[in-house]
């Protein structure tokens, strides 16, 4: 005879739905001055972005990428943007471009003190390591469900998801980059009769910068993998595209969003890569090698 134990169940959803309940009543200012705050920065980039005409906009695009990271990146630039406009994808295209930028911005000034202050003070490393393994292994979509709670259906839910979903690497690989600072460095720095903020901002930083840049890298990445994503919730872009073809299985509608994501993403990933390599750490590393 099999003995079969029934332990009684935990209802955590429910005391997670109870705290969203009373934060909303009770921080519903916050988050209306947050939404309004996020929508508003967002359609502000997005008038930028599209005040120029396309082929101007390319242009100065690929310039930018000319001069950041060689000939190369701006003659992809060039082509991979003139065909996302021959696609009449432009205006999604900077609305999600838009959206990113926004999303990642926020998220960078969330996760490098935070990653800063995990490598200065080993209870907050302790307490940050649960929290972002949470936050890189749950699932996406879970995150939607306080934002829309939050902010409704819209273009802040969608960045308010990606900023969660975006962090962790942003902080770990500030954190990693900071303590990996060769002690001898600070300790010289020490001697001197330098204070700890001066050590931070003229030691540490620099010499970890590989790696915060790393970490921007990533976080940007991630912020454009939660396009489609965002979309599902009313945020547009791309991922409104993609989303509207997975509907209507409309193979080509599906693929030219899909395929303007990856222009963006491979631009985005290439300038910040080539951004990272002109710290004065890479600069040196590439001359000793």
């Amino acid at each position: 005879m099999r003995l079969e134990i029934e332990l009684p169940r935990v209802p955590v959803g429910d005391w997670f739905d109870g705290l969203v309940t009373w934060l909303t009543e009770n921080l519903g200012f916050v988050f209306d001055a947050i939404g309004t705050g996020v929508e508003g920065t967002v359609e502000g980039l997005t008038s930028v972005l599209m005040a120029p005409p396309p082929l101007l906009m390319t242009g100065i695009c690929a310039l930018i990428a000319l001069f950041l990271s060689g000939w190369k990146l701006g003659l992809f630039t060039l082509v991979g943007f003139v065909l996302i406009d021959s696609m009449e994808l432009w205006e999604p295209s900077m609305d999600s471009l838009a959206l990113v930028i926004v999303a990642a911005v926020v998220a960078v000034v969330i996760a490098i003190p935070l990653g800063i202050a995990g490598a200065r003070n080993e209870m907050v490393s302790r307490i940050l390591r649960p929290v972002l393994d949470l936050m890189q292994t749950m699932p996406a979509f879970v995150y939607l469900i306080p934002a829309i709670f939050f902010f409704s259906i819209g273009v802040v839910p969608g960045v308010v998801a990606t900023v969660i979903f975006a962090l962790p690497p942003g902080v770990r690989l500030t954190e990693l980059g900071i303590r990996g600072v060769d002690p001898e460095m600070v300790e010289a720095g020490e001697a001197f009769g330098t204070p700890p903020g001066r050590i931070l901002t003229r030691i540490q930083i620099p010499l970890a910068m590989p790696s915060i840049m790393a970490g921007i890298n990533q976080l940007i990445m991630l912020s454009l993998s939660m396009v489609v994503i965002a979309g599902m919730v009313g945020a547009g872009g791309l991922g409104g595209e993609v989303l509207e073809g997975i509907n209507r299985v409309d193979i080509s509608q599906g693929f030219e969003g899909g395929l303007a994501v990856v222009v963006l993403a491979i631009f985005l990933d290439r300038l910040t890569s080539a951004l990272g390599d002109r710290t004065a750490v890479s600069r040196a590393m590439a001359q000793m090698a």
